[in-house]
This record gives structure tokens, C-alpha cells and sequence, in this order.
């Protein structure tokens, strides 16, 4: 991995938990509603507005947005060999 790219996942991380440091006490209560798969989301006019991934790369944050919605939605999305089926992803709504 080149210090670039390093550099750049650290800023994005940053700017995602500054963002998310900042939501008001609201976003917790609605972040138990759930917003679909990132495939639904993608296909109806949600765009990716950031990205983290954890050190061992099995998951990434993704966080979307959509210009016509007054609200944010992040997704866990992984891999996990200990699971079936392998991949899975979870997307909450935060207000």
C-alpha cells in the first residue's frame, strides 16, 4: 500500500467519525431502522459519500447520500469465512 493511498483512508475515516461525532442525538434512535441492501440504494439514485476500511480489510463503512433524502445511511459491508453466506452488509438510516 502506498503512502498515498494510506493517507487518503485516514482522512476519509477522519471526516466520516468528525461527521457522525456531529449528528445529533436523533441519528442513535433512527439508526435501528433499516435502509436495504447497497444494490437497492446504488440503483435508486443513492451515491457514495465516503468510505473506511478496517485494518485487516474484512469490512468497510460506506457511507451514502442522496440529494432528494434529509438523511445519511451507512452500511457495513464484509467478508467473514466463518459465516454463511460469506459476504454481508448491513445499511441503517441515520437522521
Amino acid at each position: 500500500m502506498t503512502f498515498w493511498f494510506a493517507a487518503r483512508r485516514a482522512v476519509v475515516l477522519s471526516a466520516i467519525l468528525a461527521q457522525m461525532s456531529g449528528v445529533p442525538a436523533q441519528a442513535e434512535a433512527a439508526a435501528d431502522e433499516p435502509a436495504g441492501s447497497i444494490e437497492q440504494l446504488l440503483k435508486s439514485g443513492w451515491e457514495v459519500a465516503g468510505y473506511a476500511s478496517n485494518a485487516d480489510n474484512r469490512s468497510t463503512f460506506i457511507l451514502l447520500k442522496n440529494s432528494a433524502q434529509p438523511y445519511l445511511v451507512q452500511c457495513l459491508a464484509g467478508y467473514d469465512v466463518t459465516r454463511t453466506p460469506r459476504v454481508f452488509q448491513n445499511c441503517y438510516k441515520l437522521r
